[in-house]
């Protein structure tokens, strides 16, 4: 009588469920709208991807709560609606979902292997649309108030929300002065608040703001919280000047422009980043250096970051893993 169980049989006489799985043919990182776009167009071509959802399933679009330069809608769309329509319309076509954070990647072999914390997967072709993380002061009422009640990280999204009203900036670099020279446009008034008397940005952006009617320099401050009405909206900024007496700018919305962090690090070294960690593609491609790995969205685009522009590459790298694949 055979008591040794089916790991003593050899590996083809292995029952269905005991089989080692199949590689992906293709694998998305991430679900903001570079990684749902991806899956659309990779389900559509018959692909069957299969997409992870990260640390923030549908990326940094569900903190805003509504989206009105995305085209399609007259009226605007929430963004947490966009994502869960995009994510129906790449399952309607077939593309698989599962939440998993990836810590670590072997790209070394013709089989990519992503090791998450819940599972090893490999794949034949993997697109990567991990996004960036903006980099946040860490102050009270920040988090509170951020996504659509004050507190905002991009003034080409959320700037026109703001029309006739004072708002503020935080921030030094070229960013920051894009910022709130886009702000102008549409505020009252233009704070941009930065804790040293210099600015980190280039001398033309800073001479831009420095020019301007419309914005008023608070400089050596420090941030010390974002504070909000009964109406559960921002209506302060108190930051703690030099001399250590508190300033309160009175403001609609805090725009906080020091930076982002891409999502990048567990694909290093196998993939090369730029000195902001943002992945290098080929020049006017997503392609990086290892063949069937493509990039698409925030995690490699530091200039744009928009949803459009994420939703486009996102097309790029699926319809070119698709040609890579099948001559592969």
């Amino acid at each position: 009588m055979f008591t040794g169980g089916f790991s003593a049989l050899p590996l083809a006489w292995r029952p269905q469920d005991e089989a080692i799985p199949m590689a992906e043919n293709v694998i998305i990182l991430g679900t903001g709208c570079a990684g749902l776009t991806a899956a659309i167009y990779a389900a559509r071509a018959g692909l069957s991807p299969l997409v992870l959802e990260g640390g923030q399933p549908g990326g940094q679009l569900t903190t805003t709560s509504e989206v009105e330069n995305f085209p399609g809608f007259v009226h605007g769309v929430d963004g947490n609606e966009l994502i869960t329509n995009m994510k129906g319309q790449a399952e309607r076509f077939g593309a698989k979902f599962a939440w998993d954070r990836i810590d670590s990647v072997d790209f070394s072999g013709p089989v990519k292997k992503l090791v998450g914390g819940e599972a090893t997967y490999e794949a034949k072709a993997v697109i990567i649309a991990t996004g960036a993380s903006p980099r946040f002061l860490g102050i009270p009422g920040e988090q509170e108030y951020y996504g659509g009640n004050g507190v905002t990280t991009c003034a080409t999204c959320d700037g026109a929300f703001y029309r006739d009203v004072p708002v503020a900036v935080v921030g030094g670099g070229d960013s920051a002065c894009e910022e709130a020279l886009v702000l102008t446009r549409f505020a009252s008034k233009v704070y941009l608040a930065h804790r040293r008397d210099t600015f980190r940005a280039s001398d033309i952006m800073v001479q831009r703001v420095k020019n301007h009617a419309k914005i008023e320099l608070v400089l050596n401050v420090t941030p010390k919280q974002v504070l909000g009405g009964a109406d559960g909206k921002v209506h302060t900024l108190e930051v703690v000047e030099k001399s250590g007496a508190v300033r309160a700018l009175g403001v609609k919305c805090v725009f906080v422009a020091i930076g982002h962090v891409p999502n990048s690090k567990a694909f290093t070294p196998a993939l090369d980043v730029d000195e902001g960690g943002y992945f290098v593609a080929a020049a006017n491609t997503v392609s990086t250096k290892v063949p069937g790995v493509f990039v698409a969205g925030d995690c490699s685009d530091h200039v744009y970051r928009q949803a459009i522009t994420a939703a486009g590459m996102g097309c790029r790298a699926a319809i070119e893993a698709e040609r890579w694949l099948a001559g592969h």
